[in-house]
């Protein structure tokens, strides 16, 4: 069972590291990113087979009602995460909502997208802990 690979569209500059890009990271997950809501619509056309998205309502190149819009219409069934903060609109149109920045939350939405693999990636954690201890 392979890894989910997960597009993240996130307005930090290129050559810096997105701190969503970390934390979906850290938790086992394969990152693309995305710099603009224009360079995450290219790069879904390259890689039409990510897993998901996650972008961030307040990405301002292209609205996120239209972004998700135009993502769906390429992959109907692609999982998108919103993100925003607590005051922002999430866009409404997003799969699943997180409300907050905070990353646990991000990650509880994506191991609730993909059980099956989020459970294989603990085995594997805890065995190769186990590995370790010898």
């Amino acid at each position: 069972m392979k890894r989910p690979c997960i597009l993240v569209i996130d307005h930090e500059f290129p050559g810096t590291i997105s701190t969503r890009k970390l934390v979906i990271e850290t938790a086992k997950f394969n990152v693309i990113t995305a710099y603009s809501s224009h360079e995450g619509v290219e790069t879904l056309e390259r890689f039409p087979n990510v897993d998901a998205v996650v972008l961030n309502a307040g990405n301002h190149d292209i609205p996120c009602a239209e972004l998700v819009a135009a993502m769906k219409k390429m992959q109907p069934k692609l999982p998108v995460v919103v993100t925003s903060d607590s005051g922002q609109d999430d866009c409404g149109l997003g799969d699943h909502s997180v409300r907050t920045f905070d990353p646990a939350s991000l990650l509880e939405t994506l191991r609730s997208i993909f059980p099956e693999q989020d459970k294989m990636i603990r085995q594997t954690e805890k065995k190769l802990a186990r590995e370790e201890e010898f």
